[in-house]
């Protein structure tokens, strides 16, 4: 059998360092650029290093200079003021106690999250190449072959700077893909691979459309990737990674949409690569999906199970790592499959349930399961 090769979501731990000049920023302090772009290099390749040494093969940037995986679009584009409707997720909303009880203990990450009021154009690439250089530079110091660079989504930068310039939905989808295509394109023209964070595909459905049916919501997941495809049509297949995410947040999750009805719009998506949750308790049954539909899972896909859940401390056996990734290999074969996590481990900046060095574990033990195979 060939060898299962490892990678994650893409976010990881930032240090208080970073932490405080990405919020310095965030929060139009002032601040010396210099320093800040020396602390974002210098934590790019650390992360580099402990991933490496953790034994992953495919690394990432932890997103180390971003805010969150879905909202630095603010910074990098234009079109962006005022302030979006903060929507709790359902399932939360079902549980006002436990709500009430992450808003006092500060479980719920505070940032901006301007609406859309003008044209959305990018405002260069600066930062981005930036971010390139650190991740690439980092690979080389520390022997790393393979790297991936996440970026936002059209439809989960919807979600979160929600429209109120456009028409309607389906022409903001049009705007922001339009405007998303020279970073995905960079990002691969740089030799890294490309990854599209896409929660809009299933957390979207108990946060922003509840009052839809699952079939229109099915409807409005179907326009998102028909927007996000039209957005790749410069890029070959086989360097795009897409993942999707119920929301990275330890809760009930009992309004999740379950992943048979979003089956066939996830395996729509002009991707190889698709990351998906089958960690947490509940969806870790959903690997059946795959094994029932397998049929309609196009030969050229690769799958990538999460087998590390991010939002608990326990650090998965070796054991259990392995059972779960053989339930996919069963399925599609050792080629085809690559271990991840469920989602990321520092996906808002200063916010995260996961202790950092907890979080290199993991991605230890993924390793060493895939070891046992």
């Amino acid at each position: 059998m060939s060898k299962i090769l490892t990678t994650h979501v893409g976010s990881l731990p930032r240090s208080q360092a970073v932490v405080d000049f990405i919020f310095a920023r965030e929060h139009q302090k002032s601040f010396d650029q210099a320093k800040f772009d020396q602390c974002m290099s210098q934590a790019c390749a650390a992360t580099v290093k402990r991933q490496v040494e953790a034994g992953v093969d495919i690394v990432s940037d932890g997103e180390t200079s971003k805010i969150s995986y879905a909202t630095y679009v603010k910074d990098r584009y234009t079109g962006f003021s005022g302030d979006s409707e903060r929507n709790a997720p359902g399932d939360l909303k079902r549980f006002p106690g436990f709500l009430k009880r992450l808003a006092d203990d500060g479980g719920t990450p505070q940032y901006s999250r301007p609406k859309c009021t003008g044209d959305v154009k990018p405002r260069g690439q600066d930062e981005l190449n930036k971010d390139i250089n650190n991740l690439k530079s980092a690979m080389e110091q520390h022997g790393a072959k393979r790297g991936f660079m996440n970026a936002a989504s059209p439809g989960v930068i919807s979600l979160f700077l929600q429209n109120d310039y456009y028409a309607n939905r389906e022409a903001y989808l049009e705007a922001l893909a339009s405007a998303m295509r020279e970073e995905y394109e960079t990002i691969v023209a740089s030799g890294l691979d490309l990854q599209l964070d896409c929660p809009d595909l299933a957390l979207s459905r108990h946060m922003l459309f509840e009052e839809l049916t699952d079939e229109e919501f099915i409807g409005v997941a179907n326009m998102h990737i028909e927007a996000l495809n039209h957005a790749l049509e410069n890029i070959p297949q086989d360097k795009v990674r897409l993942h999707i995410c119920w929301g990275n947040y330890e809760g009930p999750h009992v309004c999740d949409i379950e992943m048979d009805k979003v089956f066939t719009t996830l395996m729509s998506a002009k991707a190889r690569y698709v990351l998906f949750e089958t960690s947490n308790p509940r969806h870790a049954h959903e690997w059946t999906v795959f094994r029932d539909r397998a049929a309609e899972i196009p030969e050229d896909k690769v799958l990538v199970p999460g087998v590390l859940d991010t939002t608990t401390n326990f650090v998965e056996h070796p054991e259990l790592i392995a059972e779960r990734l053989r339930k996919f290999i069963n399925i599609v074969g050792a080629e085809r499959v690559i271990a991840g996590s469920d989602c990321g481990f520092g996906t808002f900046a200063g916010f995260g349930t996961v202790d950092p060095d907890i979080a290199y574990a993991k991605l230890k033990s993924m390793s060493d399961g895939v070891a046992l195979l």
